[in-house]
């Protein structure tokens, strides 16, 4: 019968094919079946499993072993994109699935980060808010949009911009005739009927109400 033959600390990283952590392993040892790689497992599953140098790997504890390490390679892809960027938990699921991962995988690897406290959407909502309302100056609709896109519920994207927009005191027609007074300085060549023309379609874009728009336009073409 094959044999458990080696329980080493992985080196491998995230996206070298082993699933292991980042540098010393993080947690993660390579498993080898009568001197052959099967996968890398951590502490937690080693345990759970019973595996030990010496122990018998029949047919049951290869699947066994094989299925810990797919999930948790899957879990350490998850835990990379993440911290490569902020995402929300339906954008990562998605994109964990569109790499290859097994859905049920990438689902139980979402809950997982989710009960850590690593993933949270109504966090997540709140800092792309502020991110995109500071450098582009989108609308709420817009931003609304936005989340919609990556997954997060309505009812969250809209408390978390709600609270956003209170806690920073922010001044949506302010923001929106700031907006207007920096496209039109870009504008400034153009004839007048162009300049309101592509002043307005400019701040359409970023989802602002139709009567907002004009009134911010009209605001702005007087100050020019």
């Amino acid at each position: 019968m094959p044999t458990i033959t080696a329980v080493t600390p992985s080196a491998r990283r995230e996206g070298s094919g082993g699933g292991g952590g980042g540098g010393g392993g993080g947690g993660r040892f390579d498993i080898e079946v009568d001197g052959e790689d099967v996968g890398a497992l951590s502490l937690d599953a080693i345990e759970r499993l019973r595996v030990y140098v010496g122990a018998p790997a029949d047919e049951r504890m290869l699947e066994s072993v094989a299925s810990e390490a797919r999930a948790l390679h899957t879990y350490d892809r998850a835990l990379a994109m993440l911290a490569s960027r902020p995402r929300a938990s339906r954008e990562l699921e998605r994109l964990l699935v569109k790499k290859g991962e097994p859905p049920e995988h990438a689902r139980a690897a979402i809950e997982r980060l989710i009960g850590l406290g690593l993933l949270d959407d109504t966090a997540f909502a709140r800092q792309f808010a502020r991110a995109k309302l500071a450098v582009g100056g989108l609308s709420r609709r817009r931003l609304q949009s936005e989340l919609a896109r990556r997954g997060v519920a309505r009812e969250v994207s809209q408390a978390a911009i709600d609270e956003m927009l209170v806690d920073e005191a922010v001044d949506e027609a302010a923001i929106l005739d700031q907006l207007a007074a920096r496209k039109l300085h870009s504008l400034r060549d153009l004839a007048p009927d162009v300049q309101r023309r592509r002043l307005y379609a400019f701040l359409s874009r970023r989802g602002y109400e139709p009567d907002d728009v004009r009134a911010s336009v009209k605001r702005a073409l007087r100050g020019a």
